[in-house]
C-alpha cells in the first residue's frame, strides 16, 4: 500500500495563537526586541486572532521582516525558544488537534507540520507534538551565524502545496489518500493538493470555500497541556525529522508588529 500523511498548518490550527508572537516577551527579555515592540505584538496577536492578514499584507510583512532581522544571531533565537517552549506552547495546543495527530499516527500516517513561521519556532514545536516532518520558511544564514536578511524559501500559499507534492514524491505518499488541515484561505492550494482537505477554525473566506466545495469544517476550541493528556509526559513521543528549515522567529514577530502599527495608522 502507498504511504499516506496528514499535513497540518500550525497557527490557529494546531495551536491557539501565533507561534512567533507567543514568544515576544521572551524575545524582549533576550534583548531581541524592545518594550515598545512587546506592547505592539499584543495588539498584533489580537489582529491575528481576529482574522489575520491578506496576501498583500503578508507580502509586505515578509519584505519588512527579512530586512529587520539582518544581523540577528540564529543560535540566540533558538536558545530563547528552547528555554521557554514548554511554558509558552504547551498550554495553547488544541486538544482536538493533539487527538487527530494521535489518530493519524495510530493509522500509520506520517504527520507533517507545514507553517509560514520559522524553524527556530516550528521545529521545536513539531518535536513537541511528535511530528515526523516540518516544512517552514527558511532564511539565509551567513558564515557568522546571523541572518543575512535574504529569504531562501517562503512557505506560504502555493509554495506550501509545492512542498507537499515534493514530499509525496520523495516519501511515496498517495496524495489522494492524504489529509490536510488549515484555518486560512491562503492555504487553499495545500488543501487542494490532497484528497481529504479539512478547514479548521476557518476564516470567512475559507469557510465560504469549504461550504462550496463540501469540505469538512472542524471547530477546535479546547487548548490543553500535553502533561494533562499524558501524565508521564516528559519528552516528545516521536522525534521530528525536518524537511525544510526556517526564517527568524523574532523577525516574523517584528513583521506582524509592523502590520499592527500600519493598521493603527490606517484607523487613525
Amino acid at each position: 500500500m502507498p504511504r499516506t500523511a496528514a499535513f497540518f498548518d500550525l497557527d490557529k490550527t494546531v495551536i491557539a495563537k501565533s507561534s512567533t508572537l507567543t514568544f515576544s516577551k521572551s524575545f524582549y527579555q533576550g534583548g531581541l526586541i524592545n518594550r515598545r515592540a512587546v506592547l505592539r505584538t499584543a495588539y498584533s496577536q489580537f489582529v491575528f486572532l481576529a482574522g489575520g492578514a491578506d496576501h498583500d499584507q503578508m507580502e509586505r510583512m515578509r519584505k519588512y521582516l527579512s530586512a529587520l532581522c539582518r544581523g540577528w544571531n540564529v543560535q540566540q533565537v533558538k536558545e530563547i525558544v528552547a528555554e521557554t517552549l514548554h511554558d509558552l506552547i504547551d498550554p495553547i495546543i488544541y486538544d482536538e488537534a493533539a487527538t487527530l495527530i494521535e489518530e493519524h499516527h495510530a493509522a500509520g500516517r506520517d504527520v507533517v507540520i507545514v507553517s509560514t513561521s520559522g524553524a527556530e519556532v516550528v521545529e521545536p514545536i513539531g518535536e513537541l507534538l511528535g511530528a515526523d516532518r516540518v516544512v517552514a520558511t527558511r532564511m539565509v544564514v551567513g558564515d557568522d551565524g546571523c541572518f543575512t536578511g535574504e529569504v531562501e524559501y517562503y512557505a506560504y500559499g502555493p509554495t506550501k502545496a509545492e512542498a507537499v507534492r515534493e514530499l509525496a514524491a520523495s516519501e511515496g505518499y498517495d496524495l489522494a489518500r492524504c489529509y490536510a488541515y488549515s484555518d486560512s484561505v491562503t492555504d487553499i492550494p495545500m488543501l487542494e493538493a490532497v484528497g481529504r482537505p479539512h478547514a479548521v477554525n476557518p476564516d470567512r473566506a475559507l469557510r465560504r470555500e469549504a461550504l462550496t466545495r463540501e469540505w469538512p469544517i472542524l471547530d477546535f476550541h479546547r487548548p490543553v497541556r500535553l502533561k494533562q493528556r499524558f501524565p508521564a509526559f516528559s519528552v516528545p513521543p516521536r522525534p521530528a525529522l525536518v524537511a525544510a528549515a526556517a526564517i527568524g522567529a523574532a523577525a516574523a514577530t517584528a513583521g506582524l508588529v509592523w502590520y499592527a502599527s500600519r493598521r493603527r495608522s490606517t484607523v487613525a
